[in-house]
Parts: C-alpha cells; structure tokens; sequence
C-alpha cells in the first residue's frame, strides 16, 4: 500500500510520461504541406500558402497540445511555451534582416517547435522539469540555424534560396568592383530617328508579345552556336531591357539606391545612371525594383519598386519630372510584391498600375509635366502593365487585374469594358489581342487562361467567353503565339495549347518558372529557365522538340529576354550577358 501510495504520489507531482500521440500525428503534417503544391496538379491560387504558412500552423497546433493535452505539470507548459516565444523571438531580433517577415513563418517558427516537439517525444519518460528543458535545448539549437543564414528571397516554387550569413551577394562584388573601378558618365548618342523608331521600346517588346521579327535564325547550335560578346555584373532587379540604337536600358538595385541605367549595346559598357534613394526588398520576392524601363520619344521612363516614376532624357539621364505613384493613389505603402508596372506612354500620358481603392487603380500623367491628367478603377492587386491593344480597328489601353480584363479609353480613362473574371490571388501577366477580335487573358493556379469573343453591340464594346482551360496556369511568365497555338509555361512546365479549342496538344520541358521568346520568322522559341539555361525550341505544335540548351546565366531569371537583330540580350538579378545569335537568309 506504501509503494501504490508513492507511486501515486509521483504521478500527481508530475512525473507520469507525456501524451505524445498528437505531436507524433502531426509532425508529418509539416512535410505533407511543403509537398502539396507539387502533388495537386490543377489546385487554387492560393495553393502556395500552404507550404509557405501550413508548417507554422501545424507548430501552432503542437503548442496547443502541449498547453492543454500533455499531462505536463501548469508550471511546466508554462516553461515550455514561454521558452519557445523567447527563442523565436530572440532569433528574430538577432537574425539577418532578409529573414524577417515570411521566412520566420516559414522556416523558423516551425523547425523551432518541431524541435521542441522531438526533444518532448524523446525525453516523455524524464521526469519534469527535466525533459522540458532538454526539449527547449533542442528548439535552441535549431532555432540558432536562423542566425547562420540569409535569404535572396523565394524561388518559383516557393523554396528559399539561402545562403551563410557572412558570404559576400553578388552585389556586393558588384558594388566592390565599381569602386575599384569608377564609371566616368558618357553621353549616348542616340539620332532623332533612333529616338522614334526602337526596335525594342516597351516590355516585351514594341507589340507588347515577346515577339522578334524581321531576322531568320539558324536551328542548329551544334554548327553554329550562339556567341558569346560580354558579359558583365548588374544590380539585383526583375527588370528586362529596352533598346534604342545602341543602347539599352534597365533598373538595378545598387546599395541604398534604385537605379535607371544605360549601357552601351555593343561593349555592355555603362553611359550613365540615374539613382534614387529607395531600397525594396520583400521575403518572397527579393530585392530590388521589378518593372522594365520604358524608351519613347528620346526619353526613359521608370517606375521604381516603391512607386516613383521618373522620365529621363535617354541620352545623358537627366531628370526631366517625377512623380510619387503610392501618393497619388492614396496607398500607405506599395504592394505586397512592389510596384511592378512598366510605363506605358501613349498619346500625351504616362500611364502606370497604381493599386488605388475606388478611381485609383490605374493613373495617367501629362508626359511633358508628370501632373496627373485621370484616373481610373482598376483591381488593387496587379503587377502587370497597361498595354495598348487593337481591338476591332479601335485602341484602348488594357490591363489584367485580380478583378478581370480592363479595357479604357486612351484619352479619358473611361471604362470601354470591364471583364468580370476574378481570380484569387494577384496577375502579373499581359493580355494578347488575336486576329483583331479576341482576347487571350492568361491566369495563374485554380483559375487557368481563358480566350474570349470581342463584338460591339450598339456601339458598346462586348465580350463572350470562347473557352476556359485550366492546361495553361502561368504564374509570371507570359507565353507566346504561333500559327494557332499557344507556348508557355503551366505551373513549371512548358506546354502547347490549340489557341481554337484551348485543349493541350503536348506538355513537356521543366524549365521551373521561366521566360519565352518567340522568334516569329524563324518558328522557334528562346527559353529562359529559371535557373538561367538558355533553351532553343521549335514552334511544333505535335511534340516538345528541344533543339539545344546551353547554360547562359547563374542564379534566379525571371527576367525577360529581348532579341534585337542578331543580338540575344539577358540579364537577371546577378549578371547581363549578350550573344549573338547564327542567322540564315
């Protein structure tokens, strides 16, 4: 009776093992949500939640057994939650500034309490406090993994890219070698018929497609493959290039300051540069700014991550005007990913994606002295551009928003056509116009690309849906157009699609989250995956028909590539790279 007395005593002070099943039920969980994306091919748009914030949830979960289902004494849950608060949050106080915001959710929060939740499992027979102690000496150690590491941002698959805290970017090396080397500003000798006849003006080119035309290129890289003509360091940004007679035009991020600046086409060699204080970075999307400059006229327009617009004089990037893009639409701050649209200039104006509530959604400048001239509504939650688009002999201005298609008047910003397609999450894709009467509006997961009937009737513009395939989910990289069929990217996979029907015709060539090209005479395609291969693919609409592949950039490409005669010009968030690229008559 003695012994039963003491044991019993033992157990009411504590001492009985803990009740371990449901961390050990939900530990797994943490990897079942990383795994999910890749698992549900046609899931919803805010299927990348779940690897990003589920893991935490599940942590969340665990400290809630431990609270009320552990059979751990009061005092010790006490100890073990309030260590656990301290741990991440000393981590998040002496952790490196790229991990704070999403990569505490997603990395240490949930390694930290998985930790803490083995420690328990392992040591559920030690008596108290013992085995709380051992358990938050584990949660300690992996959280201390956070203080050893930085981030670039994510991935197109939404894993991070990480690297040892004290390793030296890539732009620092960029920075360190133009101190070594200072750049002496130059003037660019662009002639007045340069300045009106680009042949690369805009994003994606002077018809708004990533279309190249007038020059025929040979398939076979075996024979003759691209060469290779510079190569050098650029600033952090998700900007393409623009040209103009021999020059080309991108933004960089460079230490404190977002940058507009001008290289020399034939040597890669800077001109000059136009800074401006501003440094964005997001947990996910990185650094730097993310729109394309724009060439018009003699003049560059850019729009930084934070929302200032400026127009430059292209030949020796001085400042003609700026605007404040996030005061004008009445924002405490920009988008969660940072302004992203590149300028379009049209008939007088500069025309931007604000993210403006109610009449703010899309702002136009006077292009001779950056004062607002309209406004218009348009979706909060874009990081496309507004494009001109034809439409049944008639232009308008269009963009894609979370809301739908956007089509507007050039002059007055009135409405023409509103297309109530929502879609849950953001777009960041550029509509197509085809044969003068369609549209073709890409959308990423759970939503899919739909091409519709443009008609008027009774002289208001309309819209009819032709078909909604879920075969084609781009998430930011734009496709492409050829004899009736469309090339881009599905999730991660290069794909092909019978513009008529919207059924897939082959799916083929991992290429992650990468930009397409279409060099339109030749019938070939330029893939740029998004770890910077460069792919040579036959427009064919019967099969996935690699012709070669060489390596062409290191790290992240998400950048668009522009074509521009025989030249290929690249560039992502590290480096810039041009070839030249072998022609047939």
């Amino acid at each position: 009776m003695e012994e039963q007395s003491s044991v019993a005593q033992k157990v009411t002070a504590g001492e009985r093992p803990l009740a371990v099943v449901i961390p050990l039920l939900l530990l797994p969980l943490m990897i079942v949500f990383r795994l999910i994306p890749g698992l549900i091919e046609n899931g919803p748009a805010m299927i990348w939640m779940l690897p990003a914030f589920g893991p935490a949830l599940v942590g969340f979960a665990i400290l809630g057994w431990w609270v009320t289902l552990s059979r751990a004494r009061w005092l010790e849950r006490l100890l073990g939650l309030v260590g656990v608060i301290a741990l991440i949050a000393i981590v998040i106080g002496l952790s490196h500034p790229s991990l704070h915001g999403p990569l505490m959710v997603v990395l240490t929060i949930p390694t930290t309490i998985a930790a803490f939740a083995l420690g328990l499992i392992f040591t559920r027979n030690l008596p108290a406090p013992r085995r709380t102690w051992l358990a938050l000496g584990a949660a300690a150690l992996a959280a201390s993994g956070s203080l050893l590491i930085k981030t670039d941002g994510a991935w197109g698959n939404f894993n991070f890219g990480m690297a040892p805290r004290w390793s030296e970017t890539a732009e620092d090396k960029m920075l360190a070698e133009r101190k070594d080397q200072p750049v002496v500003a130059a003037v660019a000798e662009i002639s007045d018929e340069e300045a009106t006849n680009s042949p690369w003006p805009t994003f994606r080119g002077p018809n708004f497609d990533s279309s190249q035309r007038g020059v025929v290129f040979t398939d076979d890289w075996k024979a003759n493959p691209p060469k290779e003509l510079w190569r050098i360091p650029v600033g952090p940004a998700w900007s393409s290039f623009v040209a103009a007679g021999n020059y080309l035009f991108t933004q960089e991020q460079r230490g404190e300051e977002e940058t507009t600046v001008c290289y020399d086409a034939e040597t890669g060699k800077q001109v000059w540069e136009f800074a401006t204080a501003g440094r964005f970075f997001e947990g996910l999307g990185g650094l730097g700014p993310r729109a394309t400059p724009t060439f018009a006229n003699g003049f560059v327009y850019s729009l930084g991550a934070e929302g200032l617009l400026t127009k430059l004089d292209a030949r020796t990037g001085k400042l003609i005007w700026k605007a404040d893009v996030q005061t004008e639409a009445g924002r405490s701050g920009p988008p969660m990913w940072g302004y992203s649209a590149s300028p379009l200039v049209e008939q007088g104006l500069v025309v931007v994606h604000a993210g403006g509530k109610d009449s703010k959604g899309i702002l136009a400048f006077d292009d001779e002295t950056g004062k607002p001239r309209w406004s218009a509504a348009a979706g909060e939650n874009s990081y496309a551009s507004v494009q001109v688009i034809e439409v049944l002999g008639e232009k308008y201005l269009a963009l894609l928003s979370d809301l739908g298609a956007h089509l507007m008047d050039p002059q007055t910003g009135a409405m023409v056509l509103d297309y109530a397609w929502p879609h849950v999450g953001y777009r960041a894709l550029q509509p197509q116009v085809i044969g003068g009467d369609k549209l073709l509006i890409p959308t990423g997961l759970g939503t899919g690309t739909r091409l519709v009937q443009l008609a008027k009737v009774d002289g208001k513009l309309t819209a009819e849906e032709l078909w909604t395939s879920l075969d084609l989910k781009p998430d930011f990289n734009d496709a492409v157009i050829y004899e009736n069929h469309i090339y881009g990217f599905d999730n991660a996979i290069f794909t092909c699609l019978d513009l008529n029907t919207g059924k897939r015709k082959w799916k083929g060539g991992r290429y992650e989250k990468g930009q397409a090209l279409l060099l339109t005479d030749s019938g070939l395609i330029l893939v740029v995956s998004e770890r910077g291969a460069l792919v040579l693919l036959r427009a064919n609409p019967e099969r996935h028909e690699e012709l070669a592949k060489i390596p062409a950039l290191a790290g992240k490409t998400w950048n668009h590539p522009i074509v521009v005669g025989d030249r290929l010009y690249m560039r992502n968030s590290e480096e810039a790279v041009c070839y030249e690229l072998g022609t047939r008559p």
